[in-house]
């Protein structure tokens, strides 16, 4: 009896330590694959259909401005949001322009799991890409710069890095007697745009 008692107990212990062995492969391959999760794979479950009502979340930018809004789309380096104050504007942001973001814990929890995958597409709209379907949308913006400068106008063109920005007065329609001046903006100084008068965009 002693010796099935002796077998008995190394069973145990064998198959205790092939459970911790397995829980520790278990937690380093979750550490390595939070270790690759980007800050835009986050952010593509906050604007996910699939995982319930939208999260409302403060996001800190690097003008200094603090919007509390919904992600409401997301390209290759951009991110859409809505304001949470019901706001008839999109907001557009570099991902580069986010210092922090905020949210409950269990939202926190839920961007850091599997994201689904990213579509070829979404990879392929680029800051540039959107600011080109504002250009077309003759649509009034207030550019909000990273100094805490804010410029309104019209987007006339924009480039691979930079955009030309017609100044006039916002809520009125671009019209040459309004332009009061011209600016060419790098997109490395641009902290978010305002659009008005567009869908949101998703």
């Amino acid at each position: 009896m002693r010796w099935d008692r002796f077998f008995d107990d190394l069973e145990d212990q064998l198959a205790s330590e092939w459970e911790a062995e397995r829980a520790a492969l278990d937690t380093e391959a979750e550490r390595l694959r939070l270790s690759r999760v980007t800050l835009a794979e986050r952010l593509a479950l906050l604007c996910s259909r699939d995982t319930g009502p939208a999260t409302v979340a403060s996001f800190d930018l690097t003008d200094g401005t603090s919007l509390r809004a919904t992600v409401t789309g997301l390209g290759a380096d951009w991110v859409a949001l809505a304001p949470a104050e019901g706001s008839a504007a999109a907001v557009i942001a570099p991902l580069a322009a986010i210092t922090t973001v905020g949210m409950p814990h269990a939202d926190l929890l839920r961007t850091a799991r599997p994201a689904p995958p990213r579509s070829a597409l979404a990879d392929r709209l680029t800051f540039g890409f959107v600011l080109r379907d504002l250009v077309r949308r003759r649509a009034p913006v207030a550019v909000h710069l990273v100094s805490g400068r804010v410029l309104t106008g019209t987007i006339d063109r924009a480039g691979a890095d930079h955009l030309d920005l017609a100044l006039h007065e916002p809520g009125s329609p671009r019209r040459a007697h309004a332009v009061s001046g011209y600016r060419l903006v790098p997109f490395a100084a641009v902290s978010w745009i305002r659009a008005d008068d567009v869908p949101t965009l998703t």
